[in-house]
This record gives structure tokens, C-alpha cells and sequence, in this order.
């Protein structure tokens, strides 16, 4: 009987505990997530080429109705499609980040002309800043030499009252 419970526990141990000491598992899932159905090759492919349409749809500024049916919605009273996605335009100046976006996707002639913009307004703030730096650093040079020099012709000054 003994040996049959030592057997039992040494059995659970290999199959339960020795593996998730060698092979930690993660964390268990929340309990309020469903799992998903595992894909059929067909629907596999299907989001693929979704996914491949949407990527090469990327590069152009405006995807359009064809690709993002849901996006565009239609008005009842004029029939015309709408852009569910676009927002009030405000009169934003959008970021430098933003146009160099707009501009990798107009390919290589747009990017050129945008990454030199950006170096140029990069370069300029960097020639101001060495600009007043030099200009505060010869201003300190400055006032360190008058300083010196006010402090020389005072030990002249006390030199020669000391030997008259």
C-alpha cells in the first residue's frame, strides 16, 4: 500500500511539478476571455490578402471606399459617401513627424525635399545656439580680462603708494 502512494506522488511529481519546474508555463488567462476559433487555411489566406490590400492601400494618401466599405457611410437624404473617419479641420499646423509621414509615402521624390527641410530647420536652431554661445562666451572672456586688468593696476597702484 505504501508503495503504491510513494509510486502515485513520485508519478505526479515527474508528470505536474517536474514539468513546470523545467518548462514554466504563463500566467493562466483572465476568466472573462473568451478564446478564439482557430483559422481555416482558406480564411488564413483571406486575411492576408486583406491585410496585403490594406498594407499597399497604405501608401496612398486616400484609401477609399473600395478598400474600408464600413469607414465611408452614406447619407440617407444625399447619397453622397462620407468620411466617417475625417474630423473638423482646424487650422493645426501638423508636425514635422506628420509630413515626413505624408511625404516617405509620396516616395522618394517628396522624402528628399522634406528630410531637407527638417536638416535645414535643424541646422539653423544648431547655428543659432553656437551663435550665442560664442557671443556669451567672448562676453565672459571679456569681463574676465577688464577684471584682471582693474585688479593688475590696482597692485600697481598699492605697489607704488607702498614704496613712496
Amino acid at each position: 500500500m505504501k508503495v503504491r502512494v510513494v509510486c502515485r506522488k513520485l508519478y505526479d511529481y515527474v508528470r505536474y511539478d517536474l514539468k513546470e519546474i523545467a518548462f514554466p508555463s504563463s500566467l493562466p488567462d483572465p476568466p472573462n476571455l473568451k478564446k478564439r476559433r482557430k483559422l481555416t487555411w482558406e480564411q488564413r489566406i483571406g486575411v492576408l490578402k486583406r491585410a496585403t490590400s490594406l498594407y499597399a492601400a497604405s501608401w496612398v494618401r486616400d484609401i477609399g471606399p473600395d478598400l474600408r466599405p464600413n469607414d465611408y457611410k452614406t447619407d440617407e437624404m444625399t447619397d453622397e459617401p462620407t468620411n466617417a473617419l475625417k474630423k473638423p479641420t482646424k487650422d493645426k499646423e501638423s508636425s514635422m513627424l506628420e509630413d515626413l509621414a505624408v511625404a516617405a509615402r509620396g516616395g522618394m521624390e517628396t522624402l528628399r525635399p522634406a528630410l531637407q527641410r527638417v536638416y535645414m530647420i535643424r541646422v539653423s536652431g544648431y547655428r543659432d545656439a553656437m551663435k550665442s554661445f560664442i557671443e556669451g562666451y567672448q562676453e565672459g572672456v571679456q569681463q574676465a580680462l577688464e577684471k584682471k586688468e582693474t585688479s593688475e593696476t590696482e597692485e600697481d597702484a598699492d605697489a607704488s603708494k607702498k614704496s613712496t
